[in-house]
């Protein structure tokens, strides 16, 4: 044979042989800090919030507490901050305002200048310098502070564009929330009803595995909240709370049993609600900590609801993972899929508080090192899949974080099961300051590019911008999706949703239509991100300010479901 042909056949060959993209992991860039809380801010940028007690990152000769943690340079800056945001809780506002709420009591003051945290509010205006240069934290504690102390706080934005504060404890606890000092109540900011808090019979009921409830904004405005293995749906405006059915076979899923929850994707035109609640643990909340052990299983089960008067009666459909998962985290993925990354498969949240704590720090155990996607559209039984999926080398079990991110791949951080000493390296579930990416299939490949967007959307409004999209790409399957990335902590994303938006192409597929959300309870009014996918890749996000931007509490807009 002619060697030219040889070399094109095995160069034929070569071309048919290319692996096709794939999930990867890529470890780049160090935190500086536990990134026990995570929160992108703009499209460089994300704020990462953790205790005051000794993290490397440095700042006027102390540990920082806060940083800004760079997406294009991969490297994080530290924020000044008055008070001790450690497990607390936060969200955006209408205006584009970001809130941290509650937190910790002072540490170690003479080591680092932490204030109590546990009833103040930490605000971070939108910031417009991709490096967060001149970007800060404000905190003024006799002005912007809750009603009450709240450690173990979640937080939600609600309809009118403000913050709800859901529960919480007043202090420090070793594993359940102690009935004489558990905040049982929401309040709001910026406050309603004269600043008071408002009591929660609900909360009361789930103690004492209620610490950082599961809370979700419902589609006309009420909101669904699980604490243990309770569900209630609460309204706002008329304080009544309503009983829903509880999460099947005694799953409990709030800390210190941490399991994760989601809303599952809007979709037009009637934006069902659904409710998805995965991992946690099926141990009684009766046993006392020192009784339970770092090797007892977590639940495998996630159960689903639609909130529905007939979805509702239906109850909870039970389905399983590939494998139990406490303290897992879920992420809305653009073409409205779920991953599920992070968490043990064996223990419990918190530290040092179970018979057999590993090293006698982590209450947990046997990380899971292998995503799972679950796609909520597929036939029940066949919705969870790990096919394709790489696993990582780093345990990511109490502290740690996720997040998508404005180019659409995967942020994720923090794990640190210690305490006494906080910051822990030679034990085999250190603490961790390393960053991972989980990179999907369409980060390796040519991708659509969306093109002047307006930085403020009306609700119910069609909007045109240009749009590029790759040659290959089958431009009659497209989907776009505005997203709320959420605020990350403790095995849950508060605030975070996705809504798919009518859409379609015109101009020889030049220019995309969508048509924004009809009203500011399908979509709180507030940043997101708009991803178009076209035939299964994803484009880099787009900032929007959804609303009129004013500051809440803000007038309902656009037009009631019918």
């Amino acid at each position: 044979m002619h060697p030219i042909v040889v070399l094109s056949l095995l160069l034929g060959s070569a071309a048919a042989a290319s692996p096709a993209p794939a999930w990867t992991f890529v470890q780049n860039g160090t935190t500086g800090i536990v990134a026990i809380e995570t929160i992108v801010v703009s499209r460089t940028l994300a704020i990462t919030f953790d205790r005051a007690q000794g993290d490397p990152l440095q700042l006027n000769g102390h540990g920082a507490w806060g940083a800004l943690w760079n997406f294009d340079t991969n490297t994080a800056s530290p924020l000044s901050l008055v008070s001790d945001s450690f497990c607390g809780s936060g969200g955006f506002l209408s205006n584009g305002t970001m809130v941290s709420v509650g937190g910790n009591k002072v540490e170690n003051p003479d080591i680092e200048p932490d204030t109590d945290g546990r009833m103040l509010l930490r605000l971070f205006e939108p910031c417009t310098d991709p490096t967060g240069a001149g970007c800060t934290i404000f905190e003024n504690p006799a002005t912007h502070h809750l009603t009450t102390t709240r450690w173990y706080p979640s937080s939600l934005r609600i309809f009118d564009g403000s913050l709800m504060v859901i529960g919480g404890i007043r202090d420090t606890t070793s594993f359940y929330n102690n009935i004489s000092f558990a905040v049982n109540s929401f309040e709001f900011f910026p406050p309603k009803d004269g600043g008071l808090a408002r009591p929660s019979p609900f909360l009361e009921r789930s103690l004492p595995a209620n610490l950082f409830p599961r809370g979700f904004a419902l589609p006309n405005g009420q909101v669904l909240i699980i604490a243990n293995n309770l569900t209630i749906i609460y309204d706002v405006e008329t304080h009544i709370e309503t009983a829903l059915p509880s999460v099947p076979n005694g799953v409990r899923i709030t800390n210190p049993f941490d399991g994760t929850a989601t809303l599952l994707p809007l979709s037009p035109p009637s934006y069902e609600p659904e409710i998805l609640v995965c991992g946690g643990s099926a141990v009684s909340d009766s046993i006392p900590s020192l009784q339970l052990s770092s090797q007892d299983p977590a639940s495998d089960q996630c159960s689903r609801i639609s909130v529905t008067p007939e979805g509702i009666k239906k109850g909870w459909v039970v389905e399983h993972m590939p494998q139990g998962r406490i303290m897992p985290e879920m992420i809305l993925l653009p073409d409205g899929r779920v991953l599920i990354v992070n968490g043990g498969a064996t223990g419990y949240a918190a530290l040092s508080s179970v018979a057999n704590a590993v090293d006698g720090q982590s209450n947990a155990d046997n990380p899971v090192f292998q995503p799972v996607i679950y796609d909520p559209k597929a036939p029940l039984g066949k919705r969870f899949s790990s096919e394709g999926m790489p696993p990582t080398d780093i345990a990511r079990l109490y502290h740690s974080t996720a997040t998508l991110t404005p180019s659409g791949n995967i942020f994720i951080a923090g794990s640190n099961p210690n305490q006494n000493p906080f910051i822990v390296n030679n034990t085999r579930l250190h603490t961790e300051f390393r960053v991972e990416y989980l990179n999907p299939p369409y980060m390796n490949v040519p991708r659509p590019s969306l093109h002047d967007m307006p930085s403020t959307l009306p609700f119910n409004h069609a909007v045109t911008v240009p749009i590029s999209i790759p040659s290959g790409l089958k431009d009659d399957n497209i989907q776009v999706a505005l997203i709320d990335l959420g605020f990350s902590t403790h095995a849950f994303h508060s605030s975070a949703r996705l809504v798919f938006l009518p859409a379609s192409l015109e101009h020889d597929h030049a220019m995309l239509t969508f048509t924004t959300p009809p009203n500011n309870r399908v979509y709180p009014p507030g940043p997101g991100w708009i991803f178009v996918t076209v035939d299964g890749v994803t484009s880099v996000g787009a900032h929007v300010l959804v609303g009129d931007g004013r500051a809440p509490p803000v007038q309902d807009q656009g037009i009631p479901l019918m």
